[in-house]
Formats: structure tokens, C-alpha cells, sequence
């Protein structure tokens, strides 16, 4: 018999960052035991990392914003593949949630009479991202926690999920092990909230640090949830390319928010070249007119640096591919130029992007100031994930729920830039809502020990062998194979080869060796992601080969237009009887005429 710690809550939230801590603040304000399980500490989730600001139409540096816009930018932005509900309630419902976290202490930069402070972002109409410096997530993470611990809530650091725990066709909870000691835990629960982040570790150049393995994606799939979306893998178009020591981590799309522009090695704004024909009428056509967007014209069209993270991306792809990239496979990202339009420019920098400053300063030994940086493609955000019910984010296994970057449907094919941040306020607020209603509403679950003896055999085996691979190796060469034939252009043969190679490489993850014992060994660690990595590749590369067209951020070389019967569905993978995957196109919601007024409009 397998030895573990049993723990019992109402509400389990898988995940510590913005989505599972706004989760369990509303769970835990509905008066059910809830708590929370974090892969790393607590503060250290990957939402620190967003940088720019948080998108909500609060219309407080240009009047003309409203939900109506926000909606219809997100919209357009996912290329209307979108849940058109989840991106009305998240225009609707993003300003009541950016208010709340200043009531709760979030510090926001603001403006000369006093409001919160918002700035330009790509493909935002208006200046909509309420900011704190380049730091809105931290602060975002901080205030959640200082409020949230007031609540009760019980939090479990260091501890990774192995697998979903079911009774029946409806959830019961989890099984997991602590980091440190290698000891296992059984959680019961009446509802489990998945807020686990993306899937940037199956790639070799991502922004997202080592947490983002897919866990929320794989262990839903595996429990019997369908997965909807997984094609849209967002390269964000700003990640350091050099030098080594910087290379993969984002540059905040806020610099080019803030007057940065993209050059050549020949010293070209080469985004003039190509301004898609959806963003002609709202995209400047000269640098002047750029540059007074970026200073606050309201006349003013927004710089082609501000169009969607996909298109800037591509086009960084076409500059590096025909030749004209930097030195080391990017192109320059100049910031430094606007000491010539503005007083003190280097003190105004430094003010605006403060981390952005003594982050590379320190770590690179780059001077934004002074000089450009070198920046290209990185895989950055999944809009893939869990396919949920809009309104309470629960899936197709009742008593799941799901919210942030592992759930789907609002950012249809791409995602805009602080729409995350958003996204994890609101619709962690839903799912923490509606999974405290949930549990108020059923008893506790029955708990399967054969479930549990599965899950532990499963975990100790590479232990148990006297020899064998190591689970860094399979893990590269699963990061090479999908940065080189899923990446940001993709055809139908090496995608195929993909999935082949993925076969091959999970024979192998099953005879991974582990040397050691169990206290905090990274070896077993690492043994234990390679499942839901393999996974989560197979299921993006089985839907990018179905998707036969380019759209958002999934391009297809072999396909390189859009096509209008593609236009008309989403894809949706679920778990076969026989553990294969299972494929379907599902049509598209029909959009209420009102919406679709609202969309006409503001094209």
C-alpha cells in the first residue's frame, strides 16, 4: 500500500498565479475551505513576469473607449475564432476587476488628475493598459496575496499533481507529491480549479520559466475534458536573442508602447512594408504620425510596431530569413532614439521601463538607453487549452473548472497583448465563484485507491530501474523537435514527422532512469513533466495539421492565406476510449445580432 498524507478541502486550485489566486479570494469569500497548490512558492508565479499592464476599457486617457471597442479588438485580434461570450463578459466585467485590485492596495501608475494611468498596447484601439511601471504583474501577485491570505485560505507550496482523481464521470480530486521530500499527497475535493499556466517548456526558446510544462492541459485531457484551440501557440515577437545570458526573456511589448521602434541591420523600419489590410485604416503609413500616437494623439494612428504580436512576429521571421536580420538571428528593437524627440530622454526611459532598464543592464550588460536590443520570436503564450462553459468556466467533467492561460476561448487564434492579465482577473473570479457554488451544492466524492496505486507505481518506476536514459535528454531533444517542425511556420510534412518522433520519444520517457532518492531531486522532477510535455506536443501538432490555412498565430507555409471554411470552426481534441486522440471541427457559436453590430462597427 501506497503511503500518503491525506488533505481535504471544498475548492482545490491548482496554480498560484493571478488566475488560481483571484480563484481562491472568491471561493474562499463564498465561505467553502479552499486550497491552493503552487509547483514552486508562492510569489513566484509566472505572472510576475507580465510586464505591461493590464487591458480594461476604464477610458481614462482617451474617453472613447468602452467595452464595445475592447470587445471588438479582441475579437478581431483572434481572428473570430473566439468564444464571443467569454470576450464580452471579459470587456464587460475587466474595469470592476482592475478597480477591485485597487481597493485591495495595487499601486497603478497614474494620471495628471489622479485616475488610473493607461497605455498603448498592439492592437488595442485606444490607450487601454493600466500599468504599474513594466511591473503590473508583480504587483498584480502581490496584492492577490496580501489579500488572500486574509481569507483562510490553505496554500501548499512545492507540490506538483500527478494525476485528476475522478469518481464516476465527476471529479474527487488529486493525487501529488512535495517537491522537497518526494513524499506523497492525496487532496479530496468537491471542485478542482486548473490554473496551471501554459506549455512554453515543450519549445527550446520560450519567455516562460520552468513551471510551464503543460500540467493543466495534460492532467484535464487525461480526466476526460476536451481541449479546444491547441494549434494557436502565440511567438511573441520580443524576446532577447542575445547575448546568451538575456537570450529567451521578453522584452515588454509596453517599450514599443512607449516609442520603440524595429529596424533592420540596414537601420529599416522594414513594419512599414507590411500592414495586413484588417489594420490599414487604424495603422500609421509615415514614422511622424507613429510617433505622435505614441505621445498621446488621439488623431493619431497607432505605429506598425503595434500591430499583433503574430504579424510583428512573422515579419521579424521574413527580415532574419531574407538576410537583412541582426547579427545574431534577430533584428534591433530601438528605444534609445526617442532622446531625440524627447527632454532628458535617458531619465524618462528609465522612469517609463524601470525593469526593463536594470533587468538587461544587469544581466546583459545592455544600456537601453544607450542602445538597441536584439530581439526575436519566443514562444511566449498558449491560447489553447481547456474548453470551458463561458459564464463559470467549468468543463466537460463536472466539478473542473479552468481559468487563465490552460483554459480556451477568449483569445480565439491570437491573444493581445494584456489581455492575460484580464483574462486571469475575470474569469479567475468565475471559476472561483461558480467552483464554491459547486461544492455548496454536492457532497464529497467517493476516492478509487486502485487510482491512486496506478498514479504512485507510475511515479516511482524510474527509480527502479538499474539503468537507463535520462529524462534532460528526451526532454531537449522534445524542445528541438518542436522549435524546428512546430514552431511559428509549420508544413504538413514536418508536422507529421512530429508526431512520429513524439511517439518515439514517449517509448522512451517510459524507461527514463533516476538516480537518487526522492528528497528534491530535479532528475525525477523532470521525470515527472516529460508526460504532460508529450502530450500537449501531440495535441498541437495534430491540431496544426488539421488546421489547413494560416490565421492568427498559427502559419502554414504550405497554406499561407486564410481560408473562409476555416473560418468557420474550432478544433477540438478529447481523450478516445482507446487513449488516442480524438479530433473534431465544432462550428462556431452563432454571435447575437447585437455583437455583431458592435463588430461591424468597428471595423
Amino acid at each position: 500500500m501506497t503511503e500518503y498524507q491525506t488533505l481535504e478541502h471544498d475548492v482545490l486550485i491548482i496554480g498560484a498565479g493571478g488566475a488560481g489566486l483571484s480563484a481562491a479570494v472568491k471561493a474562499s469569500a463564498a465561505g467553502v475551505k479552499v486550497g491552493v497548490v503552487s509547483k514552486s512558492l508562492l510569489g513566484k508565479a509566472h505572472t510576475v513576469m507580465a510586464e505591461g499592464g493590464v487591458a480594461a476599457a476604464m477610458g481614462n486617457v482617451d474617453s472613447r473607449d468602452s467595452w464595445r471597442v475592447h470587445f471588438a479588438d479582441t475579437m478581431r485580434g483572434g481572428q473570430y475564432l473566439n468564444n464571443w461570450r467569454m470576450a464580452q463578459l471579459h470587456a464587460q466585467e475587466a474595469p470592476e476587476r482592475v478597480r477591485e485590485l485597487e481597493r485591495w492596495g495595487a499601486l497603478f501608475d497614474r494620471t495628471k488628475e489622479g485616475g488610473i494611468l493607461q497605455r498603448n498596447f498592439g492592437g488595442h484601439r485606444y490607450p487601454r493598459l493600466a500599468h504599474v511601471g513594466d511591473r503590473t504583474g508583480l504587483e498584480m501577485i502581490r496584492t492577490l496575496q496580501d489579500h488572500g491570505i486574509h481569507q483562510g485560505i490553505d496554500f501548499h507550496m512545492e507540490v506538483t499533481v500527478l494525476t485528476l482523481l475522478k469518481d464516476g464521470d465527476r471529479i474527487a480530486g488529486a493525487f501529488c507529491y512535495d517537491r522537497e521530500r518526494g513524499r506523497f499527497r492525496l487532496f479530496r475535493a468537491k471542485a478542482v480549479v486548473l490554473a496551471t499556466g501554459g506549455i512554453g517548456r515543450a519549445f527550446k526558446i520560450t519567455s516562460n520559466s520552468w513551471e510551464y510544462t503543460g500540467d493543466g492541459h495534460s492532467l484535464a485531457y487525461h480526466a476526460g475534458a476536451e481541449l479546444l484551440d491547441m494549434e494557436f501557440v502565440q511567438f511573441h515577437p520580443t524576446g532577447m536573442v542575445w547575448p546568451p545570458s538575456v537570450r529567451g526573456i521578453l522584452v515588454t511589448e509596453g517599450v514599443r508602447g512607449e516609442g520603440g521602434v524595429l529596424r533592420n541591420k540596414d537601420g529599416k523600419r522594414f513594419m512599414f512594408d507590411d500592414i495586413p489590410p484588417l489594420y490599414k485604416n487604424q495603422t500609421a503609413d509615415n514614422e511622424e504620425e507613429g510617433w505622435r500616437y505614441t505621445q498621446g494623439d488621439k488623431e493619431a494612428r497607432r505605429p506598425p510596431e503595434l500591430l499583433t504580436r503574430d504579424h510583428v512576429a512573422r515579419c521579424i521571421q521574413r527580415e532574419v530569413r531574407e538576410g537583412r536580420g541582426s547579427p545574431h538571428g534577430g533584428v534591433f528593437l530601438d528605444i534609445a532614439w526617442i532622446k531625440e524627440r524627447v527632454p532628458n530622454g535617458a531619465e524618462h526611459i528609465k522612469r517609463k521601463l524601470p525593469s526593463m532598464y536594470h533587468q538587461f543592464k544587469q544581466l546583459g550588460d545592455i544600456d537601453i538607453t544607450k542602445d538597441p536590443m536584439e530581439v526575436g520570436p519566443t514562444t511566449h503564450y498558449m491560447m489553447g487549452g481547456v474548453k470551458v462553459d463561458a459564464d463559470s468556466q467549468m468543463s466537460a467533467v463536472p466539478g473542473l473548472f479552468a481559468a487563465g492561460e490552460c483554459a480556451a476561448g477568449l483569445h480565439g487564434a491570437n491573444r493581445l497583448g494584456g489581455n492575460s492579465l484580464s483574462d486571469l482577473l475575470v474569469f479567475g473570479n468565475r471559476a472561483g465563484e461558480y467552483a464554491a457554488k459547486y461544492a455548496k451544492e454536492n457532497s464529497a466524492a467517493a476516492i478509487d485507491s486502485a487510482q491512486i496505486e496506478t498514479a504512485a507505481r507510475a511515479a516511482l518506476e524510474p527509480f527502479e530501474r538499474t539503468g537507463g536514459e535520462s529524462p534532460y535528454a528526451v526532454q531537449f531533444e522534445l524542445q528541438d523537435m518542436m522549435q524546428d517542425k512546430v514552431g511559428i511556420v509549420r508544413v504538413e510534412d514536418e508536422m507529421q514527422q512530429a508526431i512520429d518522433e513524439i511517439a518515439k520519444l514517449r517509448k522512451r520517457a517510459e524507461k527514463v532512469f533516476v538516480p537518487g532518492n526522492r528528497e528534491f531531486n530535479n532528475g525525477w522532477h523532470t521525470a515527472m513533466d516529460l508526460p504532460n510535455l508529450l502530450t500537449v506536443s501531440e495535441l498541437i501538432a495534430r491540431a496544426a495539421a488539421e488546421r489547413r490555412e494560416s490565421r492568427g498565430a498559427h502559419f502554414r507555409d504550405d497554406f499561407p492565406e486564410k481560408s473562409a471554411e476555416c473560418g468557420k470552426f474550432n478544433i477540438v481534441l478529447r481523450k478516445g476510449n482507446d487513449g488516442e486522440p480524438v479530433l473534431e471541427r465544432r462550428s462556431l457559436m452563432e454571435m447575437p445580432a447585437e455583437l455583431q453590430q458592435i463588430v461591424e462597427e468597428m471595423k
